[in-house]
C-alpha cells in the first residue's frame, strides 16, 4: 500500500519536483503498455511498526496543530464536542460489555453440565443484557454520526473564513508558485470530513480502537482463564485471523506522489486515431480526404499488434491490482482456521460431557477474535493515515502565514491628499523584468519619467512590454532589475494598501468575477459597493448601461453563475430549466446548466471599463493615477471614440498611463508617448515630435494605419 511520509512530503514541499528518472527516490513498475512511477518512501508496509523514524518525527512536530484544532473546535462547540467524546467512550465499552454477557452464558452452560440444571432467570437476564447492548450500540452510533455531521459543519463554517483569507491575501507571483498552489489546493474540504474535523475523528477513532481492544482482551481473559483450552483456542483463532492482515502490506494502492505514462508508439498512435475519429472538428477533413478505409486498416493493424494490452491506465491498473491480491501466505490461513475445530473435536472425544461448554467456548472465542481483528484493522487504518492528516492540519494553519513574494513596504502614501488630486509622478530607472519561469526579458533596461497630471500613452505591438509596465506600477510583480519611483519614492518602500488605493487600473487581461453585474462594477471600489447611484453612473460612463438594461435581470444578472443547476433525465423537448437554457443531446445525463451569459467581447470589456470608472469616480480624492491597458481592444471605432472622450473627462488633473497597439485621438493629446518594441523603449516624445523625427518607427506605423482610412 502506498503511504505518505514526512520525508517525501518535505521533499515535495521544498523543491516541488517529481523526477521519474531518480531511481533513488522513485520506483518504476511496468503495467502493460504503461510505465508507473511511485515514490519509494510512500511504498511502506501497512503496519505502523514499519514507519521510519522520520515518520514519527513528522507526527511529533505536527501534534501542536492537533491541539490547536481541538481548542478551536472547542471554541465553536465545546458542549457538543465533549458529548461526542463521551459517546465515543461509551461506544468503545459496549463490545466488551457484550462479551462479558457472552461469558456469563458460558457460566450458565458450565453449571448446566455440572449440575444438570438450567438457571432460566439468569439466562433471560443475559439475553436482556445482550439486547440492551445491541440497542445501546445502535443508539450511540446514531448519536455519534449526528454529532459528527453537526461538528463537521461547524468546522467547515469556522475554517472556511480562514481558508478564504489565506487564499485572498496571496499575491500573483506567490500563487503562481506550484508549491503554494498545491498547499492551497490541499485545504479544499474533501469527503467525508473537512481536514480539521477529519483529524479529530481519526484521533478519536484511534483511541476508541485501543480502548475496545484493551477492554475486550481483559474481559476475554477473565472469562476463559478457568476454561480448559480456552486460551489455546483464543491464540489459534487470533493467529488465523491475523494472517489476513498480510494482504494490506502488498496491495498496489496509489496515494501521494506518482505518475504514469505510455511510451508504446503503437498504443499512442492508436489513441490518436480514436480521437481523430471521435472529435467533430476533424470530421470535415476526414470525410473530404476519404480516410475511412485507410485509417480503419491502420487501426486494425495496431489493435492486432497490441492485443489485450491496448487498455487505458485504470483498466490496466485494476488488472494488476487483482493479480497482486493473490498471496500464497493466505494459504496458511486455511489450516490455521481449522485448528480450533480440531482442538474442539479432540476435547469432545476425550470428554464427551464437556461438548456444550467446549462448543460455547469455541463460539465465544471465534466471535471475540473476529471483533478484535476488526478493531485492530481499524486501528491500523487510522494510524496509517494519521501523519497525512496532521500534515494537512499544519498546512491549514500555516496557509495564513505564507509569505508573499511581493514584500509590503512601511512608508505611508501619500503624504497629503492634495498631492493625489494633482496627480502622481512616475519614473522607471533602468528597469528590467522577466516573468517567473521565463528565460526571456519582458522589459529590458527601460527608463522614462511621467510628471504629475500628465497623459502618457504607451504604443507598441502585442508582446512589446506595454502591459508589463502597468503590472510593475501596480506591484503585481517586482522588477528583476532597476528601480521604480512613485511620487519620488521607491515603490518597494510604500505600503501596498496605500499604493493601490491611490490608483485605478484596467488590465488587458481583465477578468469578470462569478458575481452579479452590480457587484462586478461595485468591486471597483468596495468602500462604495452599496452606492447604487455610483454604480449606475460608472455603468453609464463605461458605456454599459444600454446592454445592462436589455438583460432580463439587469444589474442582478450573473456573468457566471457560481452554483450551476444540475439536472438529469429531462424530456428531449426541454430547452430551458429554471429560466436558463440547457444543452441538447445530453439531457439524460447529470448535467450542469451552461453559464454562457451571451455577451460579446466588446460588451464584456465595457463592464470592465465601468468597474474602473467606479474606482475613479467614488474615490476621486484618493485616486491620482489611472492605468488603462488596451481598454478599447474589443470595441468598434465609434465605441472607442466615445470611450476616449469619457477618459479625457475622467482624467482631470490625474496622471494617466494608457497602453495601446492602435493609434488614435488619444495619442494626439498625449503629453508623452513611449513607443516600444521587443521589451525596450525605442522612441519617446509627443505625437507632433515623433511625426517630425526622421526615420521614426512611430511615424511610419502612424502613416500605415492612417492609410487604411483613406
Amino acid at each position: 500500500m502506498v503511504k505518505d511520509s514526512s520525508k517525501a512530503r518535505d521533499r515535495c514541499e521544498n523543491d516541488g519536483a517529481f523526477d521519474p528518472h531518480n531511481g533513488k527516490i522513485i520506483e518504476h513498475r511496468k503495467l502493460g503498455v504503461w510505465d508507473l512511477y511511485v515514490e519509494r518512501d510512500r511504498m511502506l508496509s501497512y503496519f505502523p511498526t514499519s514507519w521510519k523514524l522520520e515518520e514519527y518525527a513528522g507526527i511529533w512536530n505536527d501534534v501542536p496543530y492537533l491541539w490547536r484544532t481541538i481548542y478551536d473546535m472547542g471554541t465553536v462547540a465545546w458542549p457538543m464536542l465533549l458529548l461526542f467524546l463521551a459517546v465515543a467512550f461509551a461506544r468503545s465499552l459496549v463490545p466488551a460489555l457484550n462479551l462479558w454477557f457472552s461469558g456469563q452464558l458460558l457460566v450458565i452452560v458450565q453449571n448446566a453440565v455440572d449440575k444438570r440444571a438450567l438457571d432460566a432467570h439468569s439466562l433471560f437476564q443475559i439475553a436482556g443484557g445482550r439486547v440492551l447492548c445491541a440497542a445501546a450500540e445502535h443508539i450511540l452510533n446514531h448519536a455519534s454520526n449526528k454529532m459528527s455531521t453537526a461538528l463537521d459543519g461547524r468546522s467547515r463554517q469556522f475554517y472556511s473564513t480562514h481558508i478564504f483569507h489565506a487564499m485572498a491575501r496571496l499575491d500573483v507571483p506567490t500563487l503562481d508558485d506550484p508549491n503554494v498552489a498545491g498547499q492551497i489546493n490541499a485545504l479544499t474540504p474533501r469527503p467525508p470530513h473537512t481536514p480539521a474535523w477529519g483529524a479529530i475523528v481519526t484521533l478519536v477513532d484511534t483511541g476508541s480502537a485501543f480502548l475496545m481492544m484493551f477492554s475486550q482482551t481483559a474481559v476475554l481473559l477473565g472469562v476463559l482463564r478457568d476454561q480448559k483450552d480456552g486460551l489455546l483456542l483464543t491464540f489459534l483463532s487470533l493467529a488465523g485471523d491475523a494472517l489476513s492482515l498480510v494482504d494490506f502490506s502488498s496491495m498496489l494502492e496509489l496515494d501521494g506522489a506518482w505518475a504514469a505514462t505510455s511510451r508504446n508508439e503503437d498504443f499512442v498512435r492508436m489513441a490518436g486515431l480514436k480521437r481523430l475519429v471521435k472529435d467533430p472538428k476533424h470530421r470535415k477533413e476526414f470525410v473530404a480526404g476519404g480516410l475511412t478505409e485507410y485509417l480503419t486498416a491502420e487501426y486494425r493493424g495496431l489493435a492486432d499488434r497490441l492485443g489485450s494490452h491496448a487498455n487505458d491506465f485504470w483498466s490496466t491498473y485494476m488488472d494488476a491490482y487483482s493479480d497482486r491480491n493473490f498471496q500464497p501466505v493466505r494459504l496458511l490461513k486455511l489450516p490455521l482456521g481449522e485448528l480450533p475445530q480440531i482442538v474442539f473435536t479432540l476435547r469432545a472425544v476425550q470428554q464427551p460431557s464437556s461438548i456444550p461448554v467446549s462448543l460455547t467456548s469455541l463460539h465465544l472465542v471465534q466471535g471475540a477474535s473476529n471483533t478484535f481483528m476488526m478493531h485492530f484493522r481499524v486501528l491500523l487504518q487510522e494510524t496509517g493515515t494519521f501523519s497525512k492528516k496532521l500534515s494537512t492540519l499544519r498546512k491549514l494553519y500555516e496557509s495564513g502565514n505564507i509569505p508573499n513574494k511581493v514584500v509590503d513596504g512601511t512608508t505611508p502614501f501619500p503624504e497629503n491628499n492634495q498631492s493625489i488630486r494633482d496627480g502622481i509622478s512616475l519614473e522607471f530607472r533602468k528597469v528590467s523584468f522577466r516573468y517567473p519561469g521565463s528565460e526571456s526579458y519582458a522589459l529590458r533596461d527601460v527608463s522614462f519619467a511621467v510628471k504629475p497630471g500628465q497623459l502618457c500613452v504607451i504604443i507598441g505591438t502585442n508582446g512589446s512590454g506595454k502591459s508589463t509596465i502597468l503590472k510593475l506600477v501596480a506591484r503585481i510583480y517586482d522588477p528583476t532589475e532597476g528601480t521604480i519611483l512613485i511620487g519620488g519614492y521607491d515603490i518597494k518602500t510604500m505600503r501596498l494598501a496605500d499604493l493601490r488605493r491611490a490608483m485605478a487600473i484596467l488590465f488587458q487581461d481583465y477578468t469578470h468575477f462569478p458575481l452579479t453585474i452590480r457587484e462586478n462594477i461595485a468591486l471597483g471600489d468596495p468602500a462604495h459597493a452599496h452606492d447604487d447611484a455610483a454604480i449606475e453612473q460608472a455603468a453609464r460612463l463605461g458605456g454599459a448601461s444600454e446592454l445592462i438594461s436589455r438583460l432580463p435581470d439587469g444589474f442582478d444578472t450573473y456573468l457566471e453563475r457560481p452554483v450551476p443547476d444540475i439536472y438529469s433525465g429531462l424530456p428531449e423537448g426541454t430547452t430551458t430549466v429554471f429560466g436558463r437554457k440547457i444543452e441538447k443531446g445530453q439531457l439524460r445525463n447529470f448535467m450542469n446548466t451552461p453559464t454562457d451569459h451571451g455577451l460579446s467581447g466588446g460588451q464584456m470589456q465595457r463592464l470592465a471599463v465601468a468597474r474602473t470608472f467606479m474606482r475613479s469616480l467614488s474615490a476621486e480624492k484618493e485616486v491620482g493615477l489611472l492605468l488603462f491597458d488596451e481598454p478599447s481592444a474589443s470595441l468598434d471605432p465609434n465605441a472607442e471614440q466615445d470611450l476616449f472622450s469619457r477618459l479625457r473627462e475622467l482624467r482631470g488633473n490625474k496622471t494617466m498611463i494608457f497602453s495601446s497597439h492602435r493609434f488614435g485621438n488619444l495619442t494626439r493629446h498625449a503629453d508623452l508617448i513611449l513607443y516600444m518594441d521587443d521589451a525596450t523603449i525605442i522612441e519617446t516624445g509627443t505625437h507632433v515630435e515623433l511625426l517630425k523625427r526622421e526615420g521614426s518607427d512611430y511615424a511610419r506605423l502612424w502613416h500605415v494605419q492612417a492609410q487604411a482610412f483613406l
